[in-house]
């Protein structure tokens, strides 16, 4: 049933699976990576050796293949052997520099099982679509030539499949999750009440619709310190930040949403604030409160943050497969809102920011238009954990100075662009900035933000570096199985504790936010105090003391 080759080719593969990558893997993570190695080294070498056959190169039969086989399955299987021997030693490598517990003891038998089932399971559908091959072959070969009829075969084979995987199979469990993450939002059902203060959004005097907001927005907006807390914290007498959420569901199009949130900035007079940040949202459009509620205390509530969420998917669902509709609610906020703002006098206006976190930091980034501002430029923007596809990420990381690393470049002298890590505070050059500041915060163990395409065949240029960190030296380049361990960190991206892989830690948010809007009379035992409060005790946001 199974040959030899392509088994050993599929056993290769699994032992290189198990070396660390950037986020450490639970067993069932790891079992049905490892399954999915093997069924991928199975499949390539069995297309080689059909390649091979087709060339009418002659091939080893009967003892003689036996024997070479025999001989290959000694250093495949020591090779194994060793890496499972190895496989909790390297996965504890991750996990002591994330302060997580050692794996557990019975995890190896475990994940063994779970990779054995995973690959029989992809080894039956791979049998599946060759049979499907070979019934549309065979019929085509009464008509016309036998090579013609193989390529043929193969063109509509492969029709057949994408069209059941990406029609039925992938737009089924697309319109599962977009219906699971909708339920989840207690959409028309909210859990709250609608806020009695008329400053809020969802108000009787507002027309953003408090059941159509979602959980999210209610949170964000409900959330965060109010002006007693502020003021307790500062000293000072505070304002009450006001933070502005439209949901998806307020309206179809991204205009009229983006139409909905300035009507309620004016309203409720966002435009009169000291600070304007207009923020992307995670997509299911999640507002991380470690960041917001950081930013409402160093600038005494002075502030007024507006969002409109454009997808219930989670961020990598909606990275793939609802690229646009980020880019194109960003955009129409960030035209309305520049536009007004530009029309205030410019000793009247808000310093204006933009901010976004994961997919969050992608769509902001496309809000922000260079030559639109060249004449009267935003304050700054705070992008975390940009997405890989990120363009304005790509294109800084491009200008980097030569010899400074990939995951935390120098841009000239960081007058305007500055990138920072939980190792490596914003302002570590103590050079000043100049009158636009724009912070990337990422972590080297964040996938969303390393992983590379092109590690299918190649070393991205991140691994052929000095690890940071909280990547394990253990890491190593292994052609395609490196795109599988760095496409599985990214769905497990947010298993990580905060302050590692894609969970940014509210005290890297303080030192972004303190470092991009000079907060007035701020000093750096008001950043200690803030840190004392924010991101303790497993709490995402900050506590109101």
């Amino acid at each position: 049933m199974f040959s030899a080759l392509p088994l050993l080719a599929g056993l290769l593969l699994v032992a290189a699976s198990l070396t660390p990558s950037l986020i450490p893997r639970d067993w069932l993570t790891q079992g049905v990576l490892a399954g999915a190695s093997m069924a991928a080294g199975y499949a390539m070498m069995q297309f080689l050796l059909a390649v091979w056959r087709t060339l009418e190169i002659p091939v080893l039969r009967g003892r003689a293949a036996r024997a070479a086989h025999a001989v290959l399955a000694v250093p495949v299987l020591a090779l194994l052997l060793r890496c499972v021997f190895l496989a909790d030693e390297w996965q504890n490598s991750i996990r002591a520099r994330m302060g997580m517990p050692d794996v557990e003891v019975a995890s190896t038998t475990k994940m063994l099982a779970t990779g054995l089932a995973v690959f029989l399971l992809l080894f039956l559908i791979g049998k599946a679509v060759q049979a499907l091959f070979d019934l549309l072959r065979l019929r085509l070969a009464r008509y016309i030539p036998v090579r013609s009829a193989n390529v043929l075969g193969l063109l509509l084979a492969g029709l057949i499949v994408v069209f059941l995987t990406r029609d039925g199979v992938v737009n089924g469990a697309m319109r599962l999750a977009d219906s699971s993450y909708v339920a989840a939002q207690h959409l028309t059902d909210p859990s709250a009440p609608p806020p009695e203060q008329d400053w809020r959004p969802g108000s009787a005097g507002s027309d953003i619709s408090w059941d159509l907001m979602g959980k999210p927005g209610r949170d964000f907006v409900l959330g965060g310190p109010d002006a007693d807390a502020i003021a307790r914290f500062t000293g000072r007498p505070a304002k009450q930040p006001l933070r502005i959420y439209v949901g998806l569901a307020q309206d179809k199009d991204p205009q009229a949403r983006a139409r909905v949130a300035l009507s309620e900035m004016l309203r409720v007079g966002a435009f009169d604030r000291k600070v304007l940040v207009l923020a992307s949202p995670t997509g299911t459009g999640w507002m991380d409160p470690a960041s917001y509620d950081a930013l409402e205390y160093m600038q005494g509530g002075d502030l007024a943050t507006v969002a409109i969420q454009y997808s219930y998917l989670q961020s990598p669902l909606a990275l793939i497969f609802e690229t646009d509709a980020g880019l194109a609610q960003t955009e129409a906020l960030m035209r309305l809102v520049y536009d007004h703002w530009r029309s205030l006098p410019a000793d009247r206006r808000p310093r204006l920011y933009l901010h976004g976190i994961s997919l969050g930091a992608w769509s902001s980034m496309h809000s922000f238009n260079p030559f639109q501002m060249m004449n009267e430029p935003v304050s700054g923007a705070f992008w975390v954990g940009p997405p890989f596809p990120s363009t304005l990420w790509r294109q800084a990381n491009a200008a980097r100075q030569p010899g400074s690393p990939f995951i935390l470049p120098r841009i000239d002298e960081g007058e305007v662009i500055r990138y920072a890590s939980q190792f490596a505070a914003p302002d570590r050059s103590g050079k000043p900035w100049g009158r636009l500041r724009i912070l990337f915060l990422q972590y080297g163990s964040d996938p969303i933000v390393f992983y590379d395409a092109a590690s299918l065949w190649r070393a991205p240029q991140w691994m052929r570096e000095p690890p940071a960190p909280d990547v394990s030296p253990r890491l190593r380049f292994t052609p395609v199985v490196t795109q599988l361990q760095l496409a599985v960190d990214m769905l497990v991206a947010t298993s990580a504790p905060p302050g590692f892989g894609h969970i940014y830690h509210a005290h890297d948010y303080i030192d972004g936010w303190v470092s991009v809007t000079a907060p007035q009379d701020w000093t750096a035992e008001d950043t200690r105090r803030l840190k004392a409060i924010c991101g303790t005790n497993g709490r995402m946001g900050c506590e109101n003391r």
